[in-house]
């Protein structure tokens, strides 16, 4: 019997080894967390992308297992020990060991590298390039759940996951922000301005269970969440008032601005926020606002340099759009691909160039009009538009009504100037005109015409009583129409019938008037357009509306610079560029996205319009992966994947990748692509909720709190910041959209060339409107935003970089809008006070930071209100150059002195870190 139970021991001993011995082998090695960081950090600068040294590269799976400049592979699957790859990781020989003129890898890594190659070597892909899975919320047993509730601590499933990674570093959730930080910080993420103490006092009263909710829903709903969060987008859309490049000279594109924050308050969904942008004007009979969204990419710059190349800007308008798209939607430096297959990402040379193909082909080129436009007419105008489709319709023609309203609304030019050639007596002006001297003569090739058209010149004259007459087919070719030009001065569009034409053609214009010098110019053209089959003007009624029709033509209304797309006739080829040289053409390609990322939506056009359903399509794995990581970085002060501009393998592994997927599947299907409901989600959660107070042990722990344990703080943007100044102080305008506004900056900071424009300060309410409708010249930004990191827009840019330098405390303490601020704010605390200086001091301090001051901070206050005082009695005049007034006489010394130190006080309290600081 005892010999039987020993048997037994020893065999159950046995299955027991076994069992732990099978517990404890090791995980297979994942190559995209374990091995690609290790290839690209020290292999692949050698060995892929544009080197290939030894013929051999690990960037795409086919290249790393091919044949090397050997003969052999490299890299022999399930064989590391015959393995060329691992022996020279550890070869003696400083020659041949691998990296190359650089320290070994650590024998860890060396370990999981041969361990892989044992293993089959198998190739995986990135975690990004693959689509989100269904995540299981990691919830703990608690009681509360058996009642359909959450436990204490947390809010919703954001929280699950945060807490689930604790363990790992032995944290657990601060504890909530006291209710006065917590709505501050909750009205400047939602809305860019702080709460009135009034609403702080209401909340602190409020013993609702969700009383916080309700006050997030209410800001979510506020006109002022769009103001807001549009920030945000047009620092990624490089949204500017000018057009950049050495002229830099004002472009009407703030019904754009206008645009994004009435998509955000209205939460147009992120999905149809997206399409609209990039290809608006493709959807069946788009409306203005469609139109509008696609200035998106018309807010590339312009070169209005003269002697520039017009194709040369056209081409990088087009590259930055393509990069700018790749950046804000999916977080992937595609533009390191324009010159070669991307070094780190598995996105080839080719691929960047079929991309472009679906850009390649709208209208807009570089040129000084900035066509194509939409242009908003006033009630009666368009009024007079009504009565020219009506017209239209009663001839018979109701398919033109489209086209004519579409031409008065755009303008579209089918063809630059500066496309025409074999120019006799005449040259291209600034290489955006088309000049002609009496006698002079130019070509327009290849020009489609297709039935009787209306020719259409943009064009400008200093010598009236010209004459132009157009050829088909050569200079003594058949005379199509022959005009007098009108005889006056200055820019206008004119029409010049063509009688009834079918087929491709080479029109020659030809330019007389006898009367100019031979140096003057005739005429100079900036743009041509065609329209067909217009009516007849052969009766009085039509010849009231064709007048009708120039006239609107003519007109200057405001406008916004749009996409339209090039006509079939029209369609430019796409060519690769050898080394990234515009000028050295290669293989053509056709459009197609990146065969590492989602199929081309089945049915979807071969346009921009497809490509952007082929962005938010849900197979999609980046899309929704960038916003919620986005929105994350905007709320807590960093993604959680960063840098927030790549999400490839370059990026730093997430620790919360688990809760990255869980929001962007539940973003996409649960949320529909709301925006408003994925910020609520965030700002609801315990994690969002949680004191930002430094608890040293958890501060050691993760000191740059990748896993969540406390609450944001951080510095608030510029905008904010001169917003918060405003709105505490009583100066806050509420007006919102249109032209943007000039508040006071100082004299000579804006200098401009070749123009008359000028700086000139807002008067009234518009020189305290908020910060996102200061007009933007990206050659000169407004000054107190840039020392605040704001981007001056001539790029996408993705993520402000924070700084903390001199300048900042230079413009705060000094900024005449600061000032200002620091006077309306000093007005009502001296109301607030009625002569108890302890009481200034603490409004002054309530007014700004929604709490009452500690009594240390109350004592410092109060001594420098009192050190200002005594100073300003002894230098009277020092009081009233510090309060920009008029010296006064001996009777109002005391109440100026007293001013003056209230004033110091406000602008003290306008400066310090807590009100600078979201926390």
């Amino acid at each position: 019997m005892i010999r039987k139970i020993i048997v037994f021991a020893v065999l159950l001993l046995l299955v027991i080894g076994v069992a732990l011995l099978a517990f404890a082998k090791e995980e297979p090695v994942d190559f995209s967390t374990e091995v690609k960081p290790i290839l690209n950090k020290h292999c692949i600068t050698c060995h892929g992308g544009v080197k290939k040294n030894g013929g051999f590269s690990i960037l795409f799976e086919n290249e790393a297992f091919a044949k090397a400049e050997s003969g052999k592979p490299a890299i022999i699957r399930g064989d590391a020990e015959h393995s060329e790859f691992i022996k020279r990781l550890t070869h003696e020989d400083p020659e041949l060991r691998m990296p190359y003129n650089a320290a070994p890898l650590s024998e860890a890594e060396i370990d999981i590298l041969k361990r892989w190659v044992n293993e089959g070597a198998k190739w995986g892909e990135h975690w990004a390039y693959t689509l989100p899975k269904e995540v299981e919320v990691p919830k703990p047993f608690s009681f509360a759940r058996l009642f359909g509730k959450y436990p204490s601590g947390i809010s919703n499933d954001i929280d699950y996951f945060v807490q689930d990674k604790f363990s790992d570093k032995g944290l657990k959730f601060s504890d909530e922000a006291d209710k006065q930080t917590l709505l501050r910080r909750v009205y400047l993420d939602l809305t860019g301005v702080p709460p009135t103490w009034e609403e702080i006092r209401s909340f602190e009263t409020d013993t609702r269970e969700d009383a916080y909710e309700i006050r997030v829903d209410s800001l979510l709903s506020s006109s002022r969440y769009g103001e807001k969060w549009a920030s945000w987008w047009l620092d990624m859309a490089r949204y500017a008032d000018t057009k950049g490049y050495e002229r830099d000279e004002s472009r009407q594109i703030w019904k754009y601005r206008d645009w994004v924050i009435k998509a955000f308050n209205a939460d147009k969904p992120y999905d149809q926020f997206t399409i609209e942008q990039l290809a608006g004007d493709l959807l069946p009979e788009p409306t203005k606002d469609q139109l509008i969204a696609t200035a998106f990419h018309r807010n590339t710059m312009n070169n209005d340099e003269g002697g520039t190349d017009s194709e040369e800007f056209r081409v990088s308008s087009v590259l930055d759009r393509v990069n700018t798209t790749y950046q804000v939607w999916l977080s992937t430096t595609f533009e390191c691909v324009q010159c070669h297959s991307h070094t780190y990402d598995p996105f080839k040379f080719e691929e960047y160039y079929k991309s472009v193909a679906f850009f390649n082909n709208t209208r807009d080129e570089d040129t000084y009009g900035d066509h194509p436009k939409l242009r908003f007419y006033t009630a009666d105008d368009e009024r007079r538009l009504d009565s020219i489709k009506d017209w239209i319709s009663q001839t018979g023609n109701p398919q033109l009504v489209r086209s004519a309203e579409l031409f008065l609304h755009t303008l579209e030019p089918k063809v630059h100037a500066h496309y025409s050639d074999q120019i006799s007596n005449g040259a291209l002006y600034d290489t955006k005109w088309l000049g002609l001297r009496n006698g002079g003569n130019a070509r327009l090739k290849n020009i489609t015409l297709n039935g009787k058209k209306l020719f259409f010149l943009n064009y400008w004259t200093s010598a009236p009583g010209g004459k132009l007459e157009i050829r088909k087919d050569g200079l003594k070719g058949q005379i199509l129409t022959s005009i007098d030009l009108p005889a006056t001065q200055g820019r206008q569009v004119i029409h010049v019938p063509i009688p009834e034409t079918s087929g491709v053609h080479d029109l020659y214009l030809l330019a007389k008037n006898p009367s100019v010098k031979t140096d003057e110019t005739v005429l100079m053209i900036e743009w041509f357009a065609f329209r067909e089959g217009f009516p007849d003007m052969d009766n009085p009624k039509s010849r009231d509306m064709e007048r009708t029709f120039m006239q609107l033509v003519n007109m200057n209304p405001e406008s916004v610079p749009v996409m339209i797309e090039n006509p079939k006739e029209m369609a430019r080829t796409t060519y690769v560029f050898e080394r990234g040289n515009w000028m050295v053409h290669g293989d053509a390609v056709t459009p197609a996205v990146p065969a590492v990322l989602n199929d081309f939506p089945k049915g979807a056009p071969n346009n921009r319009l497809g490509f952007s359903q082929w962005i938010v399509s849900k197979e999609n794995p980046l899309t929704a992966r960038t916003l919620v990581n986005r929105v994350w970085a905007q709320l807590f002060g960093r993604g959680l994947v960063e840098p927030l501009g790549d999400m490839g393998t370059q990026s730093i592994p997430p620790v919360h990748r688990e809760l990255l997927d869980y929001l962007s599947l539940k973003v996409m299907n649960e949320m529909n692509w709301s925006i408003k409901s994925l910020v609520r989600e965030m700002v609801t959660s315990s994690t969002y909720k949680q004191s930002s107070g430094l608890n040293n042990n958890q501060v050691d722990k993760d000191p740059e709190n990748r896993y969540w344990a406390r609450g944001p703080r951080f510095r608030l943007s510029a905008e904010q910041i001169r917003d918060q100044a405003l709105a505490v102080s009583g100066l806050l305008s509420d007006k919102m959209y249109g032209p943007g506004v000039m508040p006071h900056q100082p004299e000579g900071v804006w200098m401009t060339v070749y123009s008359g424009e000028a700086w000139t300060k807002s008067t009234g309410e518009d020189q305290y409107r908020r910060g996102i409708y200061t007009f933007l010249k990206r050659t000169s930004p407004y000054p107190s935003f840039i020392s605040f990191d704001a981007s001056s827009r001539e790029v996408c840019l993705v993520d402000r970089i924070r700084t903390n330098t001199p300048l900042q405390a230079l413009t705060t303490l000094n900024d005449p809008v600061y000032l200002e601020a620091a006077k309306a704010l000093a007005n009502q605390m001296e109301k607030d006070a009625k002569g108890n200086i302890r009481q200034l001091v603490s409004s002054g301090y309530r007014r700004t930071m929604f709490k009452d001051p500690a009594e240390d901070k109350l004592i410092a206050l109060e001594k420098l209100y009192h050190q200002a005082l005594n100073n300003f009695k002894s230098h009277p005049e020092a009081a009233t150059k510090f309060l920009s007034i008029a010296p006064a006489g001996n009777k109002n010394r005391q109440q100026i002195a007293a001013k003056a130190a209230s004033t110091v006080v406000a602008n003290a309290l306008l400066n310090l870190d807590e009100f600078l600081t979201k926390s």
